[in-house]
């Protein structure tokens, strides 16, 4: 099977995953293991469940329905089932995606919604609701001279003397037409992240290649009456509030995760990362002027 190196886990898959990188790996040592299988319509005795999965125990069903079913089980194995004329290429988005960030909170990992980019070993996260304009600063941030690390999972562990680290994703960058277009990469422009989709893997000038030191979490907000542009620092309660909210698929994460060690986590984090709230108008005329503030933001801390 294909190997690969995703979110710092290294990946054995029978399905082909777009936009990640291969990695070379002996047989029987992967991390994780994705296969094609027979994957029930339901769990025999779900403890939770919602429109589109059940739980039970540390085994998550997720359904898409007219693509597939996936069992995503004890953090380490996710199975696939296509449906009638479903593609592999559009379930792989749902095994890099939604799959594999349930598997990360299986096993216990602090994932936040966001994309990471470093300097020098540092690393910020750019965070916010889903169309915030992440990847697209990401990607400005990375022609501006800063590696890339990740792009929508963005996994924060510690180093040995327990500062937050940002595990490089090993995957590329996804962008729609007219990010790629506004930014100049249609020569980096890959494949569709799903046939359907005017959305697109691209691969980034420079990436990480060890964990960077994550020091400030930036979450992105659109300028309007209410909110005036700028970059303000949170309170730690409201720090706290605001990383539980940014985690990946947040509503799982609280059925799969504990909440003493989801508190044990973000007071870690905190400890040695600010976290703060970047609001900016939504408009690609004035985006450079967005990462110039930030990255001298980001350098006077």
């Amino acid at each position: 099977m294909p190997n690969y190196r995703i979110c710092g886990l290294s990946v054995s898959s029978e399905l082909t995953l777009p936009g990640a990188v291969p990695l070379a790996l002996p047989a029987g040592d992967a991390d994780v293991a994705v296969r094609y299988g027979r994957v029930p319509e339901a769990l025999p005795q779900p403890s939770a469940s919602g429109p589109t999965w059940q739980m039970e125990g540390e085994t998550l069903l997720l359904r898409v329905p007219r693509l597939a079913r996936f069992l995503i089980a004890m953090g380490r194995d996710i199975t696939v089932e296509l449906e009638p004329g479903a593609t592999e290429h559009d379930a792989s988005a749902f095994v890099l995606g939604t799959s594999f960030g349930i598997l990360l909170h299986q096993r216990g990992a602090l994932v936040l919604h966001g994309a990471a980019v470093a300097k020098d070993g540092r690393a910020i996260a750019i965070c916010g609701v889903s169309g915030a304009g992440k990847s697209t600063l990401a990607a400005a941030l990375c022609r501006d001279g800063l590696e890339f690390v990740t792009d929508d999972l963005c996994v924060v562990g510690l180093d040995a003397q327990g500062r937050p680290i940002v595990y490089p994703d090993g995957r590329q960058l996804k962008l729609w037409r007219e990010s790629i277009d506004r930014l100049d990469l249609a020569a980096a422009q890959g494949q569709p992240v799903r046939a359907t989709f005017e959305k697109y893997f691209i691969e980034p000038s420079t990436s990480a290649a060890t964990a960077p030191h994550l020091t400030a979490i930036y979450i992105l907000r659109e300028a309007g009456p209410t909110l005036k542009e700028g970059i303000e620092s949170l309170t730690l309660p409201d720090a706290i509030r605001r990383l539980d909210y940014e985690a990946y698929r947040p509503g799982l994460r609280a059925k799969i995760g504990q909440k003493p060690q989801m508190l044990a986590q973000a007071a870690t984090l905190l400890g040695h990362t600010k976290m703060f709230q970047l609001v900016r108008p939504v408009d690609f005329k004035i985006l450079a002027t967005t990462v110039t503030a930030l990255r001298a933001h980001w350098d006077s801390l």
